[in-house]
């Protein structure tokens, strides 16, 4: 039995605008990223949002937390 992973709409330009401003990957946000990266039908736009963050991550510019979210 396989597992399907769907995204809501918008769900790529809100997580970018809240890492973005907060600076911080959060677990919430990694399970987003990662529902991401497995999605197909992914616009140009999205695609180039998800390697912008990825890429942030790497050079040190956003910092991984272990909190669920920026809320708690």
């Amino acid at each position: 039995m396989s597992t399907q992973v769907l995204l809501l709409p918008g769900a790529i330009a809100d997580l970018f605008a809240d890492v973005s401003s907060s600076g911080q990957i959060t677990l919430a946000d990694r399970y987003g990223l990662m529902a991401a990266i497995l999605e197909e039908r992914l616009t140009e736009e999205e695609r180039a949002s998800v390697d912008r963050m990825l890429h942030a991550c790497y050079r040190g510019r956003m910092k991984v937390v272990s909190d669920i979210s920026a809320l708690s």
